[in-house]
């Protein structure tokens, strides 16, 4: 049930009605035509754009088009009031009836109240985390994971079939760096002092990777020179370091659908031919480049390379798929690893990159247009950075890791719950502020445990009613006298009630999971602005002395919780019965 839906439909049958008669020219595009709340409440339900988008076109006043519309709107017994504003807008005010039949349909469709088809089935592949196999996960991570995860179960609710990916980088040098780590905690398994050279891995973590690599081989690789032992070594670190990514996203509630290895490209000819297809279509050649923009290095030197046209398909300049001594570049496998996906048959791909990614942006981009000739768009997130605070001051790194922050030091902290929540409560490309203090606070500046709160003090009314004797099942409440819903304050509170199926559609459409936390900030502060108000008036509470007048306002409560509940499944957060 999305009532600007159906008002906006019942719009445009009006217009096409004008059409048929003469009023309006036939064949005019309607697709800017909006249903959409006014700005200022006090013009209404709804307005509708209408009359201005159609002046033009039709050659017509936007007053006169305004003026014949409203009376074939307030035909409509949904439609109580349509008053023409300003240079043609149309102010709409909806029969009382139509917000309370949004407390019904509430409670009959429950957690599928404001599910959406917009995504018409078609299948997206989110790709997120991505994180190297090197050492567990750190909080920029989080965010990304969080993120990504949220705006899985936002387009799944909005009608997409959704698959969720992780791309393990286990084919670039960083796995070998790894390797060399793990040999010297190897090392010392065996009694010896480790000799953790700069740029190796320094964390904690890989003790227990060197006394796991002497249980499974003994003495077997001791004193032996790399190449003995560099290949398994890498294996066996990188399996143990996914073993350990896979519990940190256990610990923050994700599941991955698919977990895609970057080293089953090589050697398989996969590359070789997602290269092939761009080189069949003339993107692929040897050339030069120009040199870096601005201060050119000292050691520069043109050379020729192996290129990928990618300026062609919107990108600066064309990149490099192959290294001067042969190699792949770390372009060429993320090539091949997207046409994977689009040869999977996935009708658009997301990818949710770090902010530091983007100068990779429109390369990727470019590439995905070439190899599916511009069928299967490609949008890529920018997840920004994450500031920890604790006792007003940047939080120290994490001595196990070694480097950084982990995820499981944040989640054993304060929770998967509120650390999903406070890490949707920004947009992705904007940097967030993550303050222990805060987020554990039970006050309105927090706006999990205010979300939170809303749900249990809800939870404590149908506890309170069923001691009662009034039955508080979803069946029972939408048989309830709805139509008693009549006070101002009840109907506001169904208004906002009536919105969030079109937030789902906005939040889906523009991919911005962070909206749906919006949106249940505002729902929760409605609702606590609507308790208070029944401690001055009495008629406003929800539980009444008489069961038949607390039954339809124990079903208001009820149908509040039954969103708050679905948008807090969207986050991956479990709604609270009760608050400790």
């Amino acid at each position: 049930m999305n009532l600007f839906t159906d008002i906006r439909a019942l719009v445009l049958d009006c217009l096409a009605a004008m059409a048929a008669e003469g009023v309006l020219p036939q064949g005019l595009d309607l697709a800017n035509a909006a249903v959409e709340p006014p700005r200022d409440p006090a013009h209404g339900d709804m307005a509708t754009n209408a009359a201005m988008v159609l002046a033009k076109p039709a050659g017509c006043n936007p007053r006169q088009i305004a003026e014949a519309l409203a009376p074939r709107l307030t035909a409509d017994p949904r439609i109580h009031t349509a008053e023409v504003a300003g240079p043609g807008f149309l102010n709409l005010r909806l029969a009382p009836a139509v917000w309370q039949d949004v407390v019904r349909a509430a409670l009959t469709q429950g957690a599928d109240f404001g599910r959406a088809t917009v995504g018409a089935g078609e299948r997206v592949n989110i790709e997120f985390v991505s994180a190297n196999p090197t050492g567990p996960m750190h909080v920029g991570h989080v965010r990304g994971a969080v993120v990504g995860d949220a705006l899985a179960s936002l387009l799944d609710f909005a009608g997409w079939q959704v698959t969720r990916e992780y791309y393990i980088n286990d084919g670039g040098a960083q796995v070998d760096v790894l390797a060399r780590s793990a040999y010297e905690r190897y090392r010392e398994a065996h009694g010896l002092s480790p000799e953790i050279a700069e740029g190796l891995y320094p964390g904690d973590y890989l003790i227990e990777v060197g006394e796991a690599l002497k249980a499974e081989y003994g003495d077997r690789f001791l004193d032996r020179p790399e190449s003995e032992w560099l290949a398994t070594v890498r294996d066996f670190a990188t399996d143990r370091m996914m073993a350990m990514i896979r519990g940190d996203l256990a610990a923050l509630g994700v599941e991955m659908d698919v977990y895609s290895s970057e080293k089953a490209l090589y050697g398989t000819g996969r590359i070789e031919a997602a290269l092939a297809r761009l080189r069949q279509a003339g993107l692929i050649y040897e050339g030069v480049l120009e040199p870096p923009k601005g201060k050119t290095p000292e050691d520069w030197e043109p050379r020729e390379q192996t290129l990928f046209r990618s300026s062609v398909h919107g990108d600066d300049v064309d990149r490099p798929v192959k290294k001067s001594d042969g190699g792949w570049t770390y372009f060429a496998p993320d090539i091949a690893y997207h046409w994977d996906k689009i040869e999977r048959g996935f009708d658009q791909l997301i990818d949710i990159f770090g902010a530091d990614h983007g100068g990779y942006v429109k390369r990727m981009k470019a590439a995905v247009s070439a190899l599916s000739d511009g069928r299967v768009p490609l949008d890529v997130k920018l997840v920004q950075l994450v500031k920890l605070w604790k006792n007003g001051e940047p939080f120290k790194m994490s001595k196990r890791a070694g480097t950084f922050v982990t995820l499981r030091d944040v989640v054993e902290m304060v929770g998967p719950d509120v650390t999903r929540f406070v890490m949707l409560t920004r947009k992705n490309d904007a940097p967030l502020d993550f303050d222990f203090d805060k987020v554990m606070e039970q006050s309105r500046d927090n706006p999990v445990w205010y979300v939170q709160y809303a749900h249990a003090r809800i939870a404590s009314v149908l506890r309170k009613a069923a001691d009662a004797g009034v039955a508080t099942s979803d069946t029972a409440l939408a048989a309830a006298e709805v139509s008693q819903l009549d006070d101002p304050a009840e109907l506001a509170l169904i208004r906002k009630l009536a919105d969030w199926p079109r937030q789902v559609e906005i939040a889906a459409r523009a991919r911005e999971p962070h909206r749906i936390a919006g949106f249940l900030t505002e729902l929760a502060a409605d609702l606590h602005g609507h308790w208070n108000r029944g401690n001055d008036e009495p008629a406003l509470r929800f539980l009444q002395d008489d069961p038949a007048t607390a039954a339809p306002k124990i079903a208001l409560a009820r149908a509040v919780a039954v969103v708050i509940s679905a948008g807090l499944g969207i986050l991956g957060v479990k709604p609270a019965e009760e608050m400790r």
